[in-house]
């Protein structure tokens, strides 16, 4: 498999890079349809974009950095390098709405209304990006048979054969999954309900996929004997939980 698309004046375009900016521009085509449903300002959302998404990946570099950081003690000059990969998207989550979080303070605009109109977006570029984890051969799981690999489409086949062993396409389950979370967001957008409800649902239904398929890879950043990932998953699920509980009672109250 190779990581590289095209070379350009001898510099070499990754198909990592390409992925992750396809993703992008996805999302952001994507938000006109949740910026009307929401009411949010589509010029706006791209002021938004525009300032989160660098933000977003310089916080999902640090966050995979922090955790792997004996990776780097060595040559502190490859922190700064990837498109090898190492990017982790609880960092870039983490950055992004911080970055709108401040944002919409200064705009004195509603961060539920923007967060909600961003999450389907969000997922969607993340349902791309993880495809360059495919070009990359990395964030795979582990060793599986080829009664099972051969249930796969032949060039999944070949790019999960790494050195004669196959292996679990972890990238493919999770861009599938992540593009199951977008129809039920963009459902969920349609209906106009409750702000906040998009948002948090991404958060939540995002985070049981993660969990489930962390599971599944061997690269994982580590806490002692934990899966960081499936950690931070635990805590999405539960903020959508605590939401969702929040939500019904005020809505018993005002019925």
């Amino acid at each position: 498999m190779d990581p590289t698309a095209i070379t350009i004046l001898g510099y070499d375009i990754r198909w990592y890079g390409i992925c992750i900016a396809f993703g992008a521009i996805l999302g952001i085509l994507a938000a006109k349809y949740s910026c009307k449903k929401k009411g949010v300002n589509y010029g706006t959302f791209t002021d938004l974009v525009l300032i989160s998404l660098p933000i977003g990946l310089v916080g999902a570099r640090l966050y995979y950095v922090l955790f792997s950081f004996s990776d780097y003690k060595d040559n502190l000059l490859d922190i700064f390098n990837i498109r090898e990969g190492g990017l982790a998207i609880h960092g870039g989550i983490i950055f992004g709405l911080l970055t709108a979080f401040v944002f919409t303070r200064i705009k004195k605009i509603s961060f539920l209304k923007i967060a909600d109109a961003a999450a389907p977006s969000v997922i969607l570029a993340q349902a791309v990006g993880r495809w360059g984890n495919f070009f990359n051969q990395e964030a795979h799981g582990g060793p599986v048979s080829y009664d099972y690999i051969k249930h796969f489409p032949a060039f999944i086949q070949k790019g999960m054969n790494i050195d004669g062993i196959y292996y679990h396409p972890t990238f493919l389950y999770e861009s599938l999954w992540n593009l199951c979370v977008f129809v039920v967001l963009i459902l969920i957008i349609r209906k106009n309900r409750a702000d906040g409800l998009v948002a948090f649902t991404y958060l939540g239904l995002y985070s049981i996929g993660r969990f489930i398929i962390e599971g599944l890879r061997t690269d994982s950043l580590m806490a002692g004997p934990f899966r960081i990932a499936q950690l931070v998953s635990l805590c999405g699920v539960a903020i959508w939980i605590v939401f969702l509980i929040i939500r019904a009672r005020h809505n018993r109250k005002t019925a």
